[in-house]
């Protein structure tokens, strides 16, 4: 079936458009988080594999993060464990976080490899635990009101923050034509697992391999303005704004503090993007217009 003259016209402009972009990007890496609703839905993940591919065959070197707390929250519910939660961040009991490394670094991290493999890729899942990728550091929460005469410190288990970050098992990967898949399990000097964050995860992996991009995928259009218009291209000095004149907010905050830290520390542009579009990460990485929000240092 051949196309119709005015849709051939629009296919080649949008393949023509893309040739820059790909000449510009050869050779650099890509940090992606992958996570939300293109996790779930059948469409969205197939789409994101064939992304990933693509980009890997026109040579870009993908790394993809990925998280996986709903996931997570509905093993823990069929085993009979409540899951419990303190300022987000998911109280991890040994217990839990033997659920935890089941579903990030089995059940899930094959099944986003299997996914690439499937459109033609060579994926290789990883934890953090892998070549001593990720060192963690135990996190400790405080609260403080008030009525307190000190801070309240409170232990939610095995949570972490990234301590260092080794890239040499990514790296030798990378130069072997492999895409990494990395669930975001460090190991603490105690020899101990911990649960981390994935776009902070992704953020510290984009500094440390001089990343072009780092790509956070979420299941909205971008970072909004006080109108709640999308805001597309943005410095770090006018993001600083916005979060000190309380426009960026709540669940955004920590997705563009590790965006702000990523472009402050060497990563040339992050962006935040809309993953329940389609295709959405070669439209950001491939398009003029994207489907989110650049932040540049």
């Amino acid at each position: 079936m051949s196309l119709e003259p005015s849709q051939a016209k629009n296919v080649a402009k949008v393949l023509s458009e893309a040739l820059p972009y790909i000449q510009r990007f050869q050779g650099k890496t890509m940090v992606i988080k992958y996570g939300g609703n293109a996790m779930v839905d059948e469409d969205l993940k197939r789409g994101f594999a064939r992304d990933i591919v693509l980009m890997k065959l026109v040579g870009m070197n993908p790394v993809v993060v990925h998280g996986g707390g709903p996931q997570i929250g509905n093993l823990l519910k069929q085993i009979g464990k409540e899951s419990r939660f303190v300022d987000g961040m998911r109280i991890t009991d040994s217990e839990t976080m033997d659920v935890v490394e089941m579903v990030l670094g089995g059940l899930v991290n094959k099944e986003i490899v299997n996914l690439i493999n499937r459109q033609g890729g060579k994926a290789v899942g990883l934890t953090g635990k892998d070549g001593d990728l990720i060192r963690a550091r135990k996190l400790h929460i405080t609260k403080q009101s008030p009525e307190m005469a000190a801070p309240e410190i409170i232990d939610i288990g095995h949570v972490g923050e990234v301590a260092s970050i080794d890239t040499s098992v990514v790296q030798m990967l990378v130069k072997d034509n492999f895409i990494p898949v990395i669930a975001p399990i460090g190991v603490g000097e105690d020899g101990q697992s911990y649960n981390i964050n994935a776009d902070l995860v992704a953020g510290k992996l984009a500094m440390a391999l001089r990343a072009e991009k780092l790509i956070l995928l979420t299941n909205t259009t971008g970072v909004l303005d006080s109108n709640g218009q999308l805001l597309t291209g943005l410095k770090a000095e006018q993001v600083d704004k916005l979060i000190k004149d309380g426009v960026i907010h709540g669940g955004m905050l920590p997705k563009v503090n590790c965006a702000l830290d990523a472009v402050r520390s060497g990563v040339r542009t992050a962006q935040i993007i809309d993953g329940r579009v389609e295709h959405a990460v070669l439209l950001e990485v491939l398009t003029s217009e994207g489907v989110g929000t650049l932040i540049m240092g």
